[in-house]
């Protein structure tokens, strides 16, 4: 039997809920570009369920949003143009 290359292998069985943590620097439309980023890759997100916390500062804000993910390369395009964004400082 022939192994999965490692950078193929996934621990995930999809589709699955997938939670999606992003910290931003709290300027501008950040959660707004952040849910249309979401929304482009996972158009079945409902974005009112969207949670958001503001750091004790309130220089930042932190921003779940759980996806219904289908694919590991859905995920990986989600994640590569969330960590474009220039606001973004974070995404878990």
């Amino acid at each position: 039997m022939e192994e999965e290359p490692l950078e193929s292998a996934s621990l995930l069985t999809f589709p699955t809920p997938f939670p999606l943590k992003i910290m931003g620097r709290r300027e501008g439309n950040f959660a707004q570009g952040v849910m249309e980023i979401v929304l482009r890759h996972a158009p079945d997100f409902d974005p009112s369920t969207m949670e958001m916390r503001p750091s004790s500062q309130g220089k930042y804000l932190g921003l779940t949003a759980t996806i219904n993910a289908v694919s590991r390369e859905q995920l990986d395009s989600l994640y590569k143009e969330l960590c474009d964004h220039p606001a973004v400082v974070m995404v878990l």
